[in-house]
């Protein structure tokens, strides 16, 4: 079959919403393909590309793919594959996933593009590592799709930007095992990286933090958030806006976050006056998320942060991921890690995993195990 790629365009929109929901079905959490508002404004950015292919013989949508990017970030998404089930094993996405990077990677509008990549099957994995993405970790229930699955992490980057990391000097010792893997994983390096053995920092007492209130005013939250951070260096969480703002009644700290009901899961962006001033109430900020309808729960933290990395695992956040060279900063980029709760059972049977992300999967159960289950020595006590 012939086919042509072309960017999408507004006139597409309808016919996209019937491919994403031939392909998911009526539970897909993602704007791209049910919102037609939001498809529109992503039609129309200049800092995104969406893509489409079409028979050549009746015109037919037959798939479709996006990256999506912003203004002031050099780091974008891959979202929204859908091949439409009659014209599946054609090299469809693979042909739109070239065709994204070549845009946006090989042409320098971007340094890396990362993909939260469905492991249901492993068909989703194959096609993102065969145009050059690699693993990064696990996301373990990261979102609800009629039921609770777990997604990859995968991202590629721009020739040359892996060269330029700023090294890190040490880092928390529950992390070690995790850039262990991604140093066999990516063929990066962690020279004279050592461990820190000092404990994990305390958890504020369950009396420390009265009720918390949760605000959900979209516009409001972000208002709000553009006066506490008018710039970008008190917060990065590429492509998530804040809609949820969360403080105790005495607002001595205010917490962003972005929640997204339909997939039952919340990201953490930062805090106000700083990100330690939350930092020992992590536990009734998850509950609080979690009451408001994301049972899973994940942060972005800088791997040069190890105040912020070790208060997150205090709380019983896992790290799954590590994205190597995520942020610019002058000539060289920084590292993060994806630490994440879910406040349901974790259950890794159904998974499909390629042997590239085995260890990575193999690293969060070994470091979960640590985190939650007890010692022996705390059994026999």
């Amino acid at each position: 079959m012939s086919l042509v790629i072309a960017p999408a365009v507004r006139a597409d929109i309808a016919e996209l919403r019937q491919l994403y929901y031939a392909v998911y079905g009526p539970h897909y959490p993602v704007a791209l393909g049910t919102d037609p508002a939001e498809m529109a404004r992503l039609i129309a950015d200049p800092h995104s590309l969406w893509l489409v292919t079409r028979c050549a013989d009746t015109g037919a949508l037959t798939a479709s793919a996006a990256i999506h990017g912003e203004a002031g970030s050099r780091t974008g998404r891959l979202e929204g594959i859908a091949v439409h089930p009659e014209h599946r094993s054609a090299g469809l996405a693979a042909a739109l996933t070239e065709a994204l990077c070549a845009g946006m990677l090989d042409t320098g509008r971007l340094d890396s593009v990362y993909a939260t990549v469905r492991t249901v099957s492993a068909g989703p994995q194959r096609v993102v590592a065969r145009n050059g993405f690699r693993p990064l970790g696990i996301l373990p229930n990261a979102v609800d799709l009629s039921t609770r699955e777990s997604l990859a992490l995968y991202a590629r980057h721009a020739g040359g930007v892996l060269d330029r990391r700023i090294p890190v000097a040490e880092v928390p010792a529950p992390l070690l095992p995790l850039l262990r893997t991604s140093e066999s994983a990516l063929g990066i390096e962690y020279p004279g990286v050592r461990a820190t053995a000092r404990p994990l920092p305390a958890p504020a007492p369950h009396t420390a933090v009265e009720r918390l209130e949760v605000i959900e005013a979209p516009a409001f939250v972000r208002r709000r958030f553009r006066e506490r951070f008018p710039r970008a260096e008190g917060w990065f969480y590429p492509l998530h806006t804040p809609n949820v703002l969360l403080t105790p009644e005495d607002g001595r700290f205010e917490v962003y976050a972005y929640l997204n009901r339909a997939g039952g899961y919340g990201s953490l962006l930062t805090a106000h006056p700083d990100p330690a001033a939350a930092a020992a109430h992590l536990e009734p900020v998850t509950r609080a998320l979690a009451r408001a309808g994301a049972s899973y729960v994940e942060a972005l933290v800088p791997l040069a942060h190890h105040e912020a990395l070790s208060a997150f695992l205090a709380q019983g956040f896992v790290a799954g991921a590590l994205y190597p060279a995520m942020r610019a900063d002058g000539d060289g980029f920084h590292d993060y890690v994806v630490l994440s709760r879910s406040g349901e059972r974790i259950d890794f049977r159904g998974v499909a995993v390629e042997p590239p992300l085995q260890p990575y999967l193999d690293c969060y159960v070994s470091a979960w195990a640590s985190t939650h289950l007890p010692t022996s020595s705390e059994v026999a006590s």
